[in-house]
């Protein structure tokens, strides 16, 4: 267990806390609980509800989908569970010990009198959750643009872009689209056209 002071320094360095003024981390600290978890424990399960947010302070947790995917491993200092602070949908992921792990717990409640307190840890936690939409926002538009195909060929070509084609044949269409056309495969309405 921490003592008070090990607590207010080990809080001050949690991103989403650290950027809070003294007066209202000091606040915050001394209303929070510290609760010890065994290996293999689920902390979270994916679809339930839950009104706490959690700090690992020892050990390390796993989080995970239903399905199995693991979506992150979090080390002492790394905070889970703030979405549910907030709005009433049933947890997003499954959180579950490593090994054996001690958390500090901010329930809905404790956080929601501090703020009525002390209006400036809203604008701490609100900048926390901008930051990771934004993170995952990019991170989501990297992955769409690493998946996307090369670009393809387009099915027409206007004007000298085809006649420079090496082709069997290219055949003009009203609107002076050309279409390229391969001897070999065949053509569409009846016979090659020589």
């Amino acid at each position: 267990m921490l003592t008070s002071v090990d607590r207010l320094l080990f809080v001050r360095e949690v991103p989403i806390f650290n950027e809070l003024r003294d007066d209202f981390l000091i606040r915050l600290v001394s209303i929070m609980d510290e609760i010890s978890f065994p290996e293999r424990h689920t902390i979270l399960t994916e679809g339930h509800e839950g009104r706490a947010l959690y700090i690992v302070v020892k050990g390390q947790v796993k989080v995970h989908r239903k399905d199995g995917q693991t979506l992150a491993e979090l080390d002492a200092g790394a905070c889970f569970g703030e979405m549910s602070l907030f709005d009433a949908e049933p947890r997003s992921a499954s959180v579950t010990t490593l090994e054996e792990c001690d958390c500090l717990i901010l329930t809905q409640n404790q956080l929601y009198e501090a703020i009525d307190e002390t209006p400036g840890i809203a604008i701490n936690i609100i900048r926390l959750l901008s930051r990771r939409i934004r993170e995952l926002n990019k991170d989501l538009q990297d992955k769409r643009q690493a998946a996307q195909e090369p670009p393809r060929q387009p099915d027409f070509m206007y004007g000298s872009e085809a006649q420079d084609m090496p082709l069997s044949a290219a055949a003009m269409a009203d609107n002076g689209a050309y279409a390229l056309v391969d001897e070999n495969a065949g053509f569409p309405y009846g016979s090659f056209p020589h």
